[in-house]
């Protein structure tokens, strides 16, 4: 055989060769390419309190106490001893006959302050006394006199969620009831505040009645079955939340001039999705009443704020463009999730290569690095994963440095929007003479997940959720 034509074979054998070793190390780049491996999703749930607040008009509870109280509290028929003295040489001792009457001259009057109810009402009595016999008929005295009740209540809702109202009452006379008969002062106090006390008796006891009218237990059931209704948060993306009340605790009955309330705190797991409304919870029966705690609890809820990577990709476009100009340029960007990390795909080309599939492929692997108080997203710990055997790492460094520097996507409005939106829905009109009235305030940054479809930052938004009735 010529020696020429075995120096082609082993020409074409080599060349053979060669393809098929690039053909290899090219499928080994491909296979060390960071996997997609996104986050899987997990639901926004966080426990989470809401205060269900019964709240009720003092006004129309003291109308309701005031009709059991009579105009007249007491009459006076009494033959008392009025006249104990001697008159020139005789010594005179008379009884007196003594007729009279006591008055509620005002309405009921009910104030709070702190944990107690104070009610007052005003009387005038007026009374007078004549000689008991046709001796002394010519003896004739008489008084007049006003007090006010006041009276101090602390209500308290009991296991089986009746209201006690623990009351304590009081006199106080601003002119003393005092017969003035010759110069004496008969004190007719002892038969006037026995029959103004059995008055007030009756009055105790048709409180507590319309107390216990007020039926807490059954407006709690209301208010409980109300606290699993779903509530859209906000439109774009819809944002829903799912409140699932697990046990209920009396928080106190507090009052103020106009309003006695009572409130409750219903714990239990505040879920929020996104996309389509998750499926209902069905109602549980009202739990039994929990240990009493100081104050209603703050009311927790994830609020989820979204990212895609188109954005991160824009960001990134944007940084490296304005970088000094290099014999590489960027061809194309890749953004995706790898087990925790987010993955940066860069396509860097010969800037004299005309061809539009040139270039060879870097992958660079991020840790997120959340500014919570400057709300924004950048890069952090920014490393080369995996890169081209052709391609220099010294080229990638100014890049790496800018990616660092310069990729920050901010997400104060998106999260004041979806916040404004949130607290526009909370509160709301319910069935029953039930309303919500809700407020979040405090943000603070949860955790971050890497889906799929784009980045989800989960923010914790704390502040309150009342559920009202009788405002």
């Amino acid at each position: 055989m010529p020696v020429s034509l075995r120096i082609v074979r082993s020409t074409k054998r080599a060349g053979l060769v060669a393809l098929a070793l690039t053909a290899l190390a090219q499928a080994a780049h491909a296979a060390d390419k960071p996997p997609l491996a996104p986050d899987p999703p997990a639901p926004l749930a966080t426990t989470s309190r809401v205060s269900a607040t019964i709240e009720f008009g003092l006004p129309a509870l003291a109308k309701a106490i005031e009709q059991d109280i009579p105009k007249r509290l007491a009459t006076i028929d009494e033959r008392v001893n009025c006249v104990h003295r001697r008159v020139l040489m005789f010594r005179v001792n008379a009884n007196c006959d003594v007729f009279g009457f006591v008055n509620r001259t005002s309405g009921v009057s009910l104030y709070g302050r702190g944990d107690r109810v104070y009610g007052a009402v005003s009387i005038y009595g007026a009374a007078e006394g004549q000689g008991a016999n046709r001796f002394t008929a010519r003896i004739r005295g008489q008084t007049e006199a006003r007090a006010t009740i006041q009276a101090e209540a602390r209500p308290a809702l009991r296991k089986d969620w009746s209201l006690d109202l623990n009351f304590s009452e009081s006199f106080h006379w601003s002119e003393a009831p005092y017969l003035h008969v010759l110069g004496r002062e008969v004190d007719l106090a002892p038969y006037v505040e026995p029959r103004i006390r059995t008055q007030l008796a009756r009055v105790r006891s048709r409180a507590l009645a319309a107390a216990r009218k007020l039926n807490l237990r059954d407006k709690a059931a209301a208010a409980w079955t109300h606290a699993f209704e779903p509530m859209k948060l906000a439109d774009e993306p819809p944002v829903w939340l799912q409140v699932t009340p697990q046990s209920a605790a009396f928080a106190g009955v507090r009052a103020n001039d106009k309003v006695l309330s009572g409130s409750l705190e219903l714990s239990g797991t505040a879920v929020t999705s996104i996309g389509q409304q998750g499926a209902s919870v069905v109602p549980t029966q009202l739990p039994a009443l929990g240990t009493d705690v100081a104050a209603p609890g703050t009311f927790d809820v994830i609020l989820p704020v979204r990212i895609g990577y188109d954005a991160i990709k824009d960001k990134i476009n944007q940084a490296i463009a304005v970088l000094p100009a290099q014999d590489t340029n960027l061809r194309e960007v890749q953004v995706y999730p790898s087990s925790g990390k987010l993955v940066i795909g860069l396509r860097l080309a010969n800037t004299s290569d005309s061809d539009p599939n040139a270039g060879q492929w870097s992958y660079l692997a991020a840790a997120l690095k959340i500014d919570d108080g400057n709300k924004s997203v950048g890069l952090g710990d920014l490393d080369v994963a995996t890169q081209d055997g052709g391609q220099s790492e010294t080229a990638l460094q100014p890049i790496v440095a800018q990616l660092k520097q310069a990729v920050n996507i901010d997400y104060g409005i998106s999260y004041q929007n979806l916040l404004m939106a949130a607290n526009q829905r909370l509160t709301r009109p319910l069935q029953d003479g039930f309303r919500t009235e809700g407020k979040l305030s405090s943000i603070q940054f949860d955790k971050a997940l890497l889906l799929a479809d784009g980045l989800t930052l989960a923010l914790r938004a704390s502040g309150e959720l009342k559920i009202l009735y009788g405002m």
